[in-house]
C-alpha cells in the first residue's frame, strides 16, 4: 500500500489590480501555486509512474476576478509505495518551495496534515489469497493499493492483506464505481476460503 503525505501550503504575495499592475511588478501568489502544481507533475512524470501528486484544494484571497491574489492556501497530496522515494519527493518539494520564495518574492509556510508510511502486507496471507484464487480459476495479480485503507492501520498490529475485485473500467472511489455481482461473489468466496485456510 502506498505511503501518503499531505501538506497544506500557504503562499503570501501582494494584492494589486489586474489591469494596472505590470507583470514584472507582480508578486502573484496564484502564479506561485501554479508553479508548484506543475513542478509536482514533472516529478511524477520523472518517477516512471510510481509517484502521484494531487492538489485538490485551493483558496485565493481576496478571490476577486480582477485582483492579483495576495494569498493562496492549497494542499499537496503525494504518494509512493516506496518510503525512500516518498521522502525524496517530500524533500524535493521542500527545496523547490525555498527556491520559489526567492525567485517569486513570496512568503511560504507549510503544515504537515497526514503522513503514513507504505505498508507491505503479510506474505503468507497474500500467497494464500493467490492460491485460493488460482484454485477457483480466477484471474489474479498483485497490486499496490493507491488509496488509503483500514488494512493499512491493521497491518501495524496484526498480519493483514487485501482482496480487490474488478471495477468496471477500473474506476474506484468515485460515484461511477461499479462492480458486477459475479465479481463480488467471487471475491467473497475467495475471502471465505482464505479464512477457512487460516483457521486450519
Amino acid at each position: 500500500m502506498q505511503g501518503i503525505s499531505w501538506q497544506r501550503i500557504e503562499i503570501k504575495g501582494v494584492a494589486n489590480h489586474a489591469g494596472t499592475t505590470p507583470t514584472n511588478m507582480r508578486v502573484d501568489a496564484g502564479l506561485a501555486v501554479a508553479k508548484v502544481i506543475t513542478f509536482m507533475r514533472d516529478r511524477c512524470n520523472q518517477s516512471g509512474g510510481t509517484t502521484v501528486a494531487t492538489t485538490g484544494t485551493i483558496a485565493f484571497e481576496p478571490n476577486a476576478i480582477n485582483v492579483i491574489p495576495s494569498k493562496a492556501v492549497f494542499t499537496v497530496d503525494v504518494r509512493n509505495p516506496n518510503e525512500e522515494r516518498l521522502i525524496a519527493e517530500e524533500q524535493a518539494l521542500a527545496a523547490y518551495l525555498k527556491e520559489l520564495a526567492v525567485t517569486d518574492k513570496v512568503q511560504i509556510s507549510t503544515e504537515q496534515l497526514v503522513r503514513f508510511q507504505p505498508v507491505q502486507f503479510d506474505e503468507t496471507i497474500v500467497s494464500m489469497v493467490e492460491q485460493v484464487a488460482n484454485e477457483m480459476h480466477l484471474s489474479n495479480r498483485r497490486m499496490t493499493s493507491g488509496a488509503g485503507q483500514d488494512a493499512q492501520m491493521m497491518a501495524r498490529i496484526c498480519p493483514s492483506a487485501m482482496i480487490f475485485v474488478p471495477s468496471v473500467n477500473g474506476i474506484s472511489h468515485n460515484p461511477k464505481e461499479y462492480t458486477k455481482d459475479e465479481d463480488i461473489f467471487a471475491g467473497a468466496n475467495v475471502f471465505i476460503n482464505v479464512i477457512k485456510n487460516l483457521a486450519q
